[in-house]
């Protein structure tokens, strides 16, 4: 999996329209292995995207939990954490 991509379930404040865009986008780079497509592909790539997007948001929508939502800031000081003993940062 693509380290960039980033669980988007059960956080609160919910995941926004544009985080769920920006993995979609991760996902078809990945898979389509450009960052960049050629203007013939354009069109397919942005539809791939699109279509990803609507998934992931439907997926979302769906997923059931009996967890508490995680807090944002909360995970983020622990990747900071994982990442400085990680690097040596």
């Amino acid at each position: 999996m693509c380290r960039n991509i980033r669980p988007l379930s059960n956080f609160e404040p919910p995941a926004t329209d544009d985080e769920i865009q920006a993995a979609a986008l991760q996902y078809v780079r990945k898979i389509s292995g450009t960052t960049k497509p050629s203007r013939v592909n354009a069109e397919a790539f942005d539809r791939a995207v699109a279509e990803v997007a609507a998934a992931s948001t439907r997926l979302l929508d769906s997923l059931l939990t009996s967890a508490p939502p995680k807090d944002r800031e909360i995970e983020a000081a622990k990747a900071r954490e994982r990442a400085a003993l990680r690097y040596g940062t």
